[in-house]
């Protein structure tokens, strides 16, 4: 601070700013002698924009929810139409993203109070809000007409459903009770109902079996990102585990192992409910075995590094059950049904 005075006292005010127009003249002229780096730059601006547009869609989300539904079209159509199943996981996705960005507009200040959050382009100020309100209308819209006119009402009713009750009942019950994520597993599940109803415009026992995966799937994945965030989640007064002031977790890594016990034994009995055959109800032992072995060492150590570890499994899991049951259906797995 000393010197910095000194240099100040030292240096006429005038003498200042003289030097600085002079220099922020000699920029812009720069610049505007060079329009290839003036067009750099806005390109580089419109580059960050876009970017900023797609992260509020949160596309890694919304990639899983166009693959869900994705798979369920498929394994519910007879034959598969590819124009279809294009439409269908278009329309779905412009929903997700939809729902995604609105959800960031409504959490935007609860964001900001989260390290792992306050980044995104709305608690940190690279978009306005009402720029994200507007895009996050705008694909809502957009999706669900897309639906209701190139697949069906029911399924732009489902698409309806999931992002009104993702929105207001999931998104304001995070800070009112912790059965916020049992709740918000409903909306979560929806994309394969809606994958089922966009090839059959009907709910079949097959599409709720589906359902089920997908509805379980999310509890030990969502606890284990709870567990692994939960003093971001605290300090945002985020109610995302399942026990009140909880230090040593329990409770949350019992939920896990019951959850993930409840959603092996769904990708088994998919094996009756569903036309599928033995070589898949091998497999998905396998699998759940494997994505099973996870959650108890999750359990016993209770240590974020075991629940990144579960966190990382369950992103693996679900992709490789939804291959087997696509594979089953087709019949790519090995011998007879």
């Amino acid at each position: 601070m000393k010197v910095n005075n000194e240099l100040f006292a030292s240096t006429p005010l005038g003498s200042l700013q003289t030097d600085m127009s002079v220099s922020l003249m000699g920029f812009e002229a720069e610049v505007l002698s060079q329009p290839d780096l003036l067009a750099s730059m806005e390109g580089t601006t419109v580059s960050r924009s876009v970017r900023d547009f797609v992260s509020l869609a949160k596309p890694e989300i919304t990639a899983m929810v166009m693959i869900s539904a994705g798979v369920a079209f498929l394994i519910a159509s007879d034959p598969v139409n590819l124009l279809v199943l294009v439409h269908t996981v278009v329309g779905t996705g412009l929903v997700a993203a939809g729902a995604a960005t609105l959800n960031q507009y409504l959490e935007r200040a609860i964001d900001g109070r989260m390290r792992r959050t306050s980044r995104r382009p709305l608690p940190s100020g690279r978009l306005t809000a009402r720029a994200a309100l507007l895009s996050g209308l705008l694909l809502s819209a957009i999706g669900t007409m897309y639906l209701f006119l190139f697949i069906n009402a029911l399924t732009a009713v489902l698409g309806l459903f999931t992002l009104f009750s993702y929105l207001f009942v999931y998104t304001p019950l995070k800070r009112k009770t912790r059965l916020c994520t049992l709740l918000g597993a409903i909306p979560g599940a929806a994309p394969v109902l809606m994958g089922w109803t966009a090839a059959t415009n009907n709910l079949a026992p097959e599409a709720w079996a589906l359902y089920a995966i997908l509805f379980l799937w999310q509890f030990p994945h969502f606890y284990a990102i709870g567990w692994l965030y939960r003093e971001d989640y605290a300090r945002a007064g985020m109610l995302m585990l399942p026990a009140i002031g909880e230090e040593d977790g329990k409770t949350t890594f019992r939920q896990i192992l019951i959850t993930t016990q409840l959603l092996i034994f769904a990708t088994l009995t998919l094996r009756f409910i569903a036309p599928t055959g033995m070589p898949y109800f091998a497999l998905a032992i396998v699998l759940g075995l494997g994505f099973y072995h996870f959650a108890y060492q999750a359990s016993i150590s209770r240590s974020k590094l075991a629940a990144k570890r579960l966190l990382h499994a369950s992103v693996i899991y679900l992709p490789l059950l939804y291959l087997l049951i696509v594979l089953d259906k087709f019949g790519l797995l090995i011998t007879t049904k």
